[in-house]
């Protein structure tokens, strides 16, 4: 069943065309990610078919009596109204009827209304709903009801917009960032929410995880075309690669048709016949596609980056606290060339704290922090650029000079640089304040990067950025030859590019040596075992102490040797590739070994991560 097409849909603000004549339907259980780069009109698309912004040209034609909820990037709440207040004052009928029957339960005295009450509770079948109402709301972290609007954080308002949208029951369910402000817990929950719904979705994110596990189909918009994926997001990022290869083949064609053609049309005569008139039409259609340009861009950055020495950032019994709430306790960690450190918890365990902690903007209660001499801070955090007023994109970056220094006594101009974070040189004379916040985020990644810090702390860097903007900011983090410090609630980010993680619970940080998929494998087995556990104990029986068997720090001590051999096996197989020392009757042979030792070291660092999780509990 189609609830709605996007007929030939069209939208600029001035000279800037976001997309024109666009088309795409929506039908019954289709759960549908729009990817599109940032600045592309991703957030004014879904702000048209939910009727809060009109087209240029171009109509949306919605079947009769859909219903839509949407749950948009700015938050329409009654400052005044309490959170309870707030999900009441919504057009859902079985709302209603459970805010009369709560009310009813206030006045017990009034046994008639009660009666009335418990009545529509029946008659609607209004229990299993109630259920799961309060069931969002505990998942949202939204338990005092009676606080106000006007008394939440930024993050518990979208958290409570999220909970209308869901608890309004649409045909149809819009969202533009559904992920942002939730912590891990959150969106796994969330993710499971909907696979399990049967709902309607049409969303904007950013959460490749999301993406790959709730979507079954994607459209993208792409340098103005509309492509429709049927599948997930892996299944995206295949046929997507498939249809640029075959973009970039038939532009290669193009290119030596055109050549070709070209010569043609230099030596035709004045007089043309309609058969040279058809094939010089062919010949300007060839053009177009010989030199059509993707907006493709790397961003490339050899940054100057400052030598770290010996010393780096040591952490000496740090305790932080608010009031009764310790988010710290008694934490000691020495930083190490190469860390690349990711930071999980839930909303309010104290991440941002420990950060502000160790740039010094924040004063611990006990304990010191010890930064070396050589360390040069480059932090992104959750607040991002300062916009002034009718500043330009490019006296953002001049403010920190004309050139920026590069290695190899290499330089490269304000606006050079611009270009290598993806913004062409007329996006560079538009005042910041005109671009998305998406592109906001961009530039001020910028302004962070290019200070050449050589110890680098995110916090949240991926909210609002695109699926490209985050792939290019993976691939220079990749490289990046600094300590690195990563606050995020994007699983794919984190799993690409730290080593390991800071687990913050109740006041207590867990160095847990893997990325966050290891970590989510590892809690899951600690609960399944934690389950069997509590079935096969008897209450007279007293738990058993956690550790490793005389037999598994044998094995333990073992898989360290053989992990630190077989890594040096791997070194001299690589490198006599390398130097081209392997006669070519054994490269097969050697390639094949090198396979075998890799898939063995492979084995055993997981089994020794399994002894030395073990052995820390």
């Amino acid at each position: 069943m189609n609830y709605l097409s996007i007929e030939n849909i069209s939208k600029s603000f001035g000279e800037r065309v976001l997309f024109e004549n666009i088309s795409f339907g929506i039908s019954k259980g289709q759960k549908i990610a729009f990817i599109a780069k940032n600045g592309t009109g991703k957030t004014t698309l879904l702000n048209i078919i939910a009727d809060s912004e009109s087209s240029d040209t171009g109509q949306v034609v919605k079947r009769k009596g859909l219903k839509i909820s949407y749950l948009s990037q700015k938050m329409d709440l009654n400052p005044n109204l309490t959170v309870e207040q707030s999900i009441f004052n919504t057009d859902n009928p079985i709302l209603k009827v459970i805010e009369s029957y709560e009310k009813a339960i206030d006045n017990s005295h009034d046994s008639e209304t009660y009666q009335i009450a418990f009545d529509q509770m029946e008659q609607y079948n209004a229990w299993d709903f109630e259920t799961q109402y309060k069931q969002i709301l505990y998942k949202l972290k939204l338990e005092n009801l009676q606080q106000k609007v006007n008394e939440l954080s930024g993050g518990q308002q979208k958290r409570l917009s999220l909970a209308i949208c869901l608890l309004q029951s649409p045909d149809l369910l819009i969202l533009d960032e559904p992920t942002n402000h939730l912590d891990l817990e959150m969106i796994e929950w969330l993710e499971i929410y909907f696979q399990k719904e049967k709902i309607t979705l049409f969303m904007v994110t950013h959460d490749r995880y999301f993406l790959e596990r709730v979507c079954n189909e994607i459209i993208e918009l792409d340098e103005g075309e509309i492509y429709r994926y049927t599948g997930n997001y892996s299944y995206f990022l295949e046929k997507r690669d498939l249809r640029l290869a075959v973009e970039k083949a038939t532009q290669e064609k193009a290119k030596n048709l055109f050549r070709k053609e070209l010569d043609w049309m230099r030596r035709q005569p004045k007089a043309r016949t309609t058969k040279s008139k058809s094939r010089i039409d062919d010949f300007y259609k060839t053009e177009i596609i010989a030199h059509k340009k993707r907006q493709d861009h790397q961003v490339q950055l050899a940054i100057n980056m400052h030598r770290l020495g010996s010393k780096i950032v040591e952490l000496h019994n740090i305790s932080k606290s608010y009031g009764d709430l310790s988010i710290l306790k008694n934490f000691d960690y020495v930083f190490k060339k190469g860390d690349r450190i990711g930071i999980i918890g839930k909303n309010g365990s104290g991440k941002t704290s420990l950060l502000n902690i160790i740039l010094g903007k924040l004063a611990s209660n006990t304990g010191k922090v010890v930064v070396g001499e050589t360390v040069k801070f480059g932090y992104y955090s959750q607040k991002g650029i300062r916009i002034k007023p009718e500043q330009k994109v490019i006296d953002v970056i001049r403010e920190f000079g004309e050139y920026i220094p590069l290695t190899k006594g290499r330089t490269l101009s304000a606006g050079g640089l611009l270009e290598r974070f993806l913004f062409n040189r007329k996006q560079q004379y538009d005042y910041v304040e005109k671009l998305s916040g998406g592109e906001q985020k961009r530039l001020y990644l910028c302004t962070v990067l290019i200070q050449n810090p050589n110890f680098l702390i995110l916090d949240e860097p991926t909210n609002d950025l695109d699926i490209v903007t985050l792939n290019v900011l993976e691939n220079f983090l990749l490289d990046f030859p600094g300590v690195l410090l990563v606050v995020s609630h994007d699983r794919y980010f984190m799993d690409k590019i730290i080593d390991h993680l800071f687990v913050l619970e109740k006041g207590k940080i867990m160095d847990f040596p893997g990325d966050y998929t290891d970590y989510k494998m590892y809690k899951d087995s600690s609960l399944k075992t934690g389950e069997k556990k509590e079935k096969k104990n008897k209450p007279e029986q007293s738990p058993k102490k956690m550790g490793l068997s005389y037999r598994e720090k044998q094995e333990f001590k073992q898989l360290e040797k053989d992990i630190n051999k077989l890594t040096k096996d791997k070194g001299k197989i690589e490198k006599a590739f390398v130097d081209g020392t392997i006669p070519e009757e054994k490269m097969y042979a050697m390639g094949k070994s090198l396979e075998e030792i890799i898939t063995s070291i492979d084995n055993k660092e997981e089994r020794w991560l399994e002894l030395s999780v073990k052995m820390e509990v």
